[in-house]
């Protein structure tokens, strides 16, 4: 195991940064897409419900490991049946950003959802009896109200995306789980070299949680 630390930690250490930068990454845009589909899911049109729960079913209903394929593969497979010419592809980095962005906004858009029905209708109500239009009252009330009660849960979310990544492997981006698979195949040392990568992600995921746990505590004193 030392060897493995003193020869591959650089790289593995590497790895896990690029772990942390494709889950940020996908957060970004989950995030907007969450706020998107999540605000579309409390409108009163049901068309707008209608295409939330059209969203949130199929990315759900969608394996992470087959809508990688899709995304990096079939996508590009799509486009050139249609272009010619030219050869349009996708790298490890953005497919893998569309493949989390997707799976992850499906999640964050229920979470966003259920934090602004949190929120008592009167709220709305009193905005729009102000003369705010319905897009600025809930810029304006119910959404700062909301945040409170979503961000563990987004925190919670950014933990499961992070663990996600390691299937992302599968396309060929460089995050820990196919830079140990490198290592093991160098090594022939799997025991030690999948110890490392375990503690490597429960060090990272410990120290989110402990973040998520300080931030509910803390809005929860502010609540009382």
């Amino acid at each position: 195991m030392i060897k493995i630390i003193t020869r591959y930690g650089q790289l593995l250490l590497a790895a896990m940064q690029q772990t942390v930068l494709l889950a940020l990454c996908g957060l970004f845009f989950a995030c907007i897409l969450g706020i998107f589909f999540g605000i579309l899911g409390v409108t009163k049109n049901k068309f707008c419900r209608a295409v939330n729960r059209v969203f949130v079913d199929c990315i759900r209903g969608v394996p992470m490991i087959v809508l990688a394929y899709f995304i990096y593969f079939g996508v590009p497979a799509l486009v050139n049946s249609f272009t010619t010419g030219t050869k349009f592809t996708l790298s490890a980095l953005q497919a893998g950003t569309i493949c989390l962005a997707l799976n992850c906004g499906a999640y964050m858009s229920e979470i966003i959802r259920a934090g602004i029905q949190s929120v008592d209708k009167g709220q709305m109500e009193a905005a729009r009896s102000l003369g705010l239009p319905w897009w600025r009252s809930m810029y304006r009330v119910v959404m700062p109200q909301a945040i409170r009660t979503m961000i563990p849960s987004i925190i919670n979310q950014f933990i499961i995306t992070l663990k996600d990544t390691s299937i992302l492997s599968i396309i060929g981006f460089p995050e820990l789980v196919n830079t140990a698979k490198n290592v093991v195949a160098n090594t022939f040392m799997t025991f030690e070299t999948w110890a490392i990568v375990a503690v490597m992600y429960l060090v990272v995921i410990e120290i989110l949680t402990v973040i998520s746990r300080i931030l509910e505590r803390r809005l929860n004193r502010g609540r009382e």
